[in-house]
């Protein structure tokens, strides 16, 4: 075989190597503009720069390995879970929605919400730090708060410029999802116990227009000191200022009963505790204020309230449900 066709077979070689165009095509220039005197010499040189030339390839085609190793790669895009509230259920278990907008419930609702979003969106006489960490409590259990939660966050949601992220912070006995229809799921006290998982794993996006829902996720026996944790202090801290649109609604336990609302409270930027008319007395509601006291806004519901006794009730909002 002459050095013409070997140097071809180089050539083919190199391409099929990986080197450059541009470095291949170079030496063969140099090959081509010399004269044919001395077209073996420029031959023997390209033959010769095969081994640096192959050498530089498969070294390009290690580097970016090296330099961007597989545990520093960006994440894949993460999505939160889709899932479907039964409107037509909600709306025959006295709940708001959408399709009963004009009901006397949904007004009722309207009344609530109206100097809660004043507060947030900074109408109120003066500052409210946190103010779209709204917390909803009773002093004791049955009273309300689950349902109040629920109709308060889908009432929100029908506002035009605010987005609503529902949690059911009763980690000891959550009933928010089984109150809406929905499966037990990861939620609140899995993203603080797990490195692994972000709050997008765990967010459920829901067929209502700016609803989403946070599960309380698995129990577990220091629920309290996770939720006094700097781990939740951060995780408020990134809930209520990732989106400038948004109000977190907490659904939490009774005040009287667990010390989880109290922690709570500490980080909340306004506070609503239901009263359950004509069986919460006078004395565990003090009691339940007591250990609130230093919130900066704290609002009361009067919840199961008759409609004949309704106009007795002066200062308190009347609504229905448990």
């Amino acid at each position: 075989m002459g050095i013409i066709e070997q140097a071809a077979r180089r050539l083919e070689e190199l391409r099929r190597a990986g080197v450059e165009p541009a470095l291949i095509g170079e030496t063969a220039a140099q090959a081509h503009d010399a004269s044919a005197a001395h077209v073996p010499e420029r031959l023997m040189q390209l033959l010769q720069a095969e081994p640096q030339s192959k050498k530089v390839a498969d070294s390009r085609s290690v580097e970016p390995i090296h330099a961007q190793p597989t545990s520093a790669r960006a994440p894949a895009a993460r999505r939160s879970k889709e899932i479907s509230l039964d409107l037509g259920r909600l709306a025959a278990a006295g709940f708001v929605t959408s399709d009963a907008a004009r009901s006397q419930l949904a007004d009722e609702y309207r009344v609530i919400k109206r100097p809660l979003l004043a507060n947030v969106q900074g109408r109120s006489a003066a500052p409210i730090e946190r103010a779209n960490l709204i917390m909803v409590t009773s002093a004791l259990p049955g009273e309300g708060k689950t349902f109040t939660s629920i109709n308060l966050a889908l009432s929100m949601a029908m506002e035009l410029d605010i987005t609503v992220l529902l949690v059911d912070a009763d980690v000891a006995k959550p009933s928010l999802l089984e109150r809406l229809g929905l499966h037990a799921s990861q939620g609140l006290l899995d993203l603080l116990t797990s490195r692994d998982l972000d709050v997008s794993d765990v967010l459920l996006r829901t067929n209502v227009d700016r609803l989403s829902i946070l599960p309380a996720g698995k129990p577990h026996s220091r629920a309290t000191e996770i939720l006094a944790s700097d781990s939740m202090t951060r995780l408020l801290d990134d809930l209520a200022t990732r989106y400038p649109d948004r109000v977190l609604i907490f659904d939490a336990p009774p005040l009287l009963l667990s010390t989880e609302s109290r922690v709570l409270a500490s980080h909340m930027g306004q506070v609503v505790v239901v009263v359950e008319a004509d069986r919460t007395s006078q004395g565990a509601l003090t009691q339940a204020m007591a250990t609130i006291e230093s919130c900066p806004v704290v609002m009361t519901i009067l919840n199961k309230v008759r409609r004949s006794a309704m106009s007795s009730h002066y200062g308190y909002y009347g609504t229905y449900g448990s």
